[in-house]
């Protein structure tokens, strides 16, 4: 009985009802807690080349590859929701031998269909997170050991800083230990087609991508250094076979001050790195005239710094940027060049469980021939975690 009066009360959590700010049950020798947000957005973008079409995610949060440079007139819209909003099932199992099992599946709202914006608003769950911990080994679907989550600023955007960001979430196996992580991750590579055109999303990988990754922890913060190593294949069943190269070097730190606040980096760079970097803005590689894969290179970083006003409230600042060297003998001047983006909050948690704030940013997108464009957004967001 106490076990079901428990998760009725993470069920009443999750309505958002104002219960517990986590709930949890025991089940023999195994612990389920229940946590997560509510979060609702409310954006005014302008666009100077155009407006994003209805079902465009770059209406949801910021995609660096998506802000137009179509050559429209300048165009403003509205646009609201509660995507972002997730709900997460840790669970924690004790073995015979006193180790612990850890078991995690979290889901939010973002980038899936259903529903639409004349009645029911439904959205369709998706899963973020889906993986088991035990000892030193990590299986299942989480971060990419390649990516820092630690050095992404408190933005009421999704990411915040997307530009110059690693950021992937996939299938993997790790091993840490000490200040090391091994991975083998799951392989998947875009292209571009000889001359330019449509992306090509090719699934014809044989080998795992390869990231090991060292932290060094100090008093002041920490300062991470990961490498990436991941072979791009493409095969179109009839005159292209080939496979290539990629690798990645990816330097993160942050640094934390005696007065709370603190100061976040990020440095990229590579060459083949494509889907991981800037939300797949470059594709890994491009087809030649041959008909062989030609990996393109890409450098982003990103600066964020986060200042404490007192107990409640916050403000971050941020710039992120991107640049891409295409062989646009190969690529065609139609894809993007380079991207940054910058932006500055300020946040208030009346209670620890809330957060409500507001956040002007502003993005600009260069494509190869010389067309550019850029968008202003004013974005307002209520979060009640629990």
């Amino acid at each position: 009985m106490n076990s079901k009066r428990t998760l009725l009360t993470a069920a009443i959590a999750a309505a958002g009802l104002g219960m517990a700010p986590a709930a949890s049950a025991n089940f023999a020798d195994t612990k389920v807690k229940f946590s997560g947000y509510i979060k609702a957005d409310a954006m005014f973008s302008n666009y100077s080349e155009g407006p994003l079409a209805s079902q465009n995610l770059g209406r949801d949060f910021y995609i660096p590859g998506l802000t137009p440079v179509s050559g429209n007139e300048e165009d403003s819209q509205f646009d609201a929701h509660i995507k972002q909003s997730r709900f997460r099932f840790t669970t924690q199992t004790k073995t015979e031998d006193d180790k612990v099992i850890t078991g995690v599946l979290e889901f939010d709202f973002l980038v899936t269909p259903g529903g639409n914006e004349r009645v029911s608003n439904s959205y369709v769950p998706r899963i973020r997170h889906a993986f088991i911990k035990y000892g030193n080994w990590t299986v299942g679907q989480t971060w990419s050991t390649f990516q820092d989550v630690g050095t992404l600023p408190e933005t009421l955007d999704f990411v915040g800083v997307t530009d110059g960001t690693i950021f992937n979430r996939q299938a993997l196996i790790k091993y840490s230990a000490g200040g090391w992580e091994l991975a083998l991750e799951n392989p998947e590579a875009t292209i571009t087609p000889f001359g330019g055109g449509s992306r090509i999303v090719a699934d014809d990988n044989f080998v795992p991508d390869i990231v090991a990754r060292y932290t060094f922890k100090q008093d002041w913060g920490y300062i991470k250094v990961a490498g990436l190593a991941r072979q791009l294949t493409y095969d179109d069943g009839g005159t292209i076979d080939d496979s290539v190269t990629g690798f990645g070097l990816s330097v993160t730190s942050k640094v934390n001050f005696d007065n709370g606040d603190d100061l976040r980096l990020m440095f990229n760079t590579g060459s083949g790195m494509g889907r991981y970097i800037g939300l797949n803005t470059a594709n890994g590689a491009v087809i030649d005239a041959a008909g062989e894969l030609e990996a393109i290179d890409s450098t982003g970083y990103a600066i964020a710094y986060r200042h404490v006003w007192n107990e409640k409230m916050r403000s971050s600042i941020t710039f992120s940027a991107l640049d891409i060297d295409n062989d646009t003998a190969l690529t065609g001047t139609g894809v993007t060049e380079s991207t940054y983006s910058t932006r500055v909050n300020l946040l208030y948690s009346p209670t620890k469980a809330i957060t409500v704030g507001a956040e002007y940013a502003y993005a600009k997108r260069e494509v190869e021939n010389g067309i550019e464009g850029d968008m202003n957004r004013l974005q307002f967001s209520a979060k009640y975690a629990f």
